[in-house]
């Protein structure tokens, strides 16, 4: 289970950038074709934040939709898959979003 290591990065990251600020939430995109499964990250989140400044916060995960253009016939598409073909027969597809896999904000509490 991957999404156990990527939390732990995640987790370290905002603990380095905020010092001793408690976290209150941290927001991430994650993109349909990512390779990471949300619910695997909330699963870990709360145990890879413990003893760090993220203790008690919220993971916030806004799922961003796979779309891609058609190279021939400029066509915008959703896409399921990376090997999804275009109504006009085109394969060769460019991904313009779904591989999201970022922290959008991160929110600390004020003392």
């Amino acid at each position: 289970m991957h999404e156990l290591a990527i939390t732990e990065s995640l987790v370290a990251a905002v603990a380095e950038n905020v010092g001793t600020a408690r976290v209150a939430r941290v927001r991430l995109q994650v993109g349909q074709l990512a390779g990471v499964l949300p619910s695997a990250l909330q699963f870990c989140f709360e145990a890879c934040a413990r003893g760090t400044p993220l203790e008690g916060a919220t993971l916030q995960i806004d799922e961003v939709p796979a779309r891609g253009r058609c190279r021939t016939c400029r066509a915008e598409m959703p896409m399921l898959t990376f090997v999804d073909a275009c109504a006009c027969g085109g394969v060769e597809i460019e991904l313009l979003s779904g591989q999201e896999l970022r922290i959008k904000d991160v929110e600390v509490e004020v003392q």
